[in-house]
């Protein structure tokens, strides 16, 4: 019977039968992995974000946006309130629609996209619930690498 509670053991089974660790290489370099399977995860969420807002399937830009004023400039608020001639259509540049080939590989591209993300969520939930801490630091440390170097890349889409 497996324990249920973490421990800091340098010996256990990750996976597959094969993944088997026993000593303290081992173990790092096993954490190691995990680690970079964490931050791999974490980096493919962005990914995946950046693919969908750079394809044609993204969402056209609201047509009635109201400008938005600063009001630091000593205008006052009847003036810088929205008139109903703010609120007719703005020009937009006209996009070409995409081909229905490229709609469907750009789609099939985000489903697989979307697997390999789920799979591997699902991968490093089970490298947790082996109950050792240090694998168990190894995914967290990853995935706090991973949030810290790529999410500041959504703001540049």
């Amino acid at each position: 019977m497996m324990s249920m509670t973490f421990g800091a053991s340098s010996s256990v089974t990750l996976l597959f039968d094969f993944w088997s660790v026993h000593g303290p290489a081992g173990m790092v370099l096993s954490v190691v992995v995990v680690l970079l399977l964490a931050v791999f995860f974490e980096v493919l969420k962005v990914w995946r974000v950046w693919l969908q807002c750079s394809s044609e399937l993204a969402p056209p830009p609201d047509v009635y946006a109201v400008p938005q004023f600063s009001g630091s400039d000593g205008i006052s608020f009847v003036e810088s309130s929205p008139s109903e001639s703010s609120l007719t259509p703005m020009q937009q540049p006209r996009r070409l629609a995409p081909s229905a080939r490229k709609r469907w590989l750009m789609h099939g591209a985000q489903a697989a996209l979307h697997m390999l993300q789920v799979c591997l969520g699902y991968m490093l939930m089970l490298c947790v619930m082996s109950y050792n801490s240090w694998i168990f630091l190894g995914v967290v440390a990853g995935s706090v690498l991973g949030y810290f170097f790529a999410f500041p890349l959504l703001g540049r889409i």
